[in-house]
């Protein structure tokens, strides 16, 4: 495999990459915005609410600093160092053309923080459940029914039995 051939494949995985991350911020907000109101428990685990919290985050975070995404720039990088354009890969020009739209910078940004801003309050509002470590269970003691107040004959000559004393 040549230069050209290996940049140009690493630029089509990182934009599909790229667009994994994407749809696990958007699907996952969508999953959990039904989930909550279905009453999914999966949709509390904290593992998936926090990375999902956290993806979201460093996503508007960099739009909020004017910050271009670094798996863009990279894309971008590989794609000059294969000589090719996005159009010039199938792979690059499907997934771009579900990243990108024709706007101005400003509506992505503005985007970004109101998805950031509607994942944060989902978060809020519907929190993830931490399990809490169940307490040791007490060890069993009779219960006062299985105890006879007042000795029968059998249970006296069980006692007599097994201490020898009389009862």
């Amino acid at each position: 495999m040549d230069d050209k051939t290996f940049y140009a494949a690493s630029a089509d995985a990182v934009v599909a990459i790229h667009t994994a991350y994407v749809g696990f911020v958007v699907l996952g907000q969508l999953l959990i915005m039904i989930g909550l109101i279905c009453r999914w428990r999966w949709v509390r685990n904290p593992w998936f609410r926090l990375a999902h919290l956290l993806c979201i985050g460093l996503v508007a975070a960099e739009a909020a600093g004017g910050v271009t995404c670094p798996l863009t720039n990279w894309e971008r990088d590989l794609r000059g160092l294969a000589g090719q354009t996005v159009n010039d890969s199938s792979i690059g020009w499907f997934f771009n053309g579900i990243l990108f739209f024709n706007w101005p910078r400003e509506y992505f940004t503005w985007i970004h923080i109101g998805f950031g801003a509607l994942v944060l309050g989902t978060f809020l509002i519907g929190p993830p459940r931490f399990r809490r470590r169940k307490p040791a269970a007490p060890e069993k003691t009779p219960s006062p029914a299985t105890v006879d107040p007042v000795p029968t004959d059998a249970s006296r000559m069980r006692v007599e039995e097994k201490t020898g004393l009389r009862v």
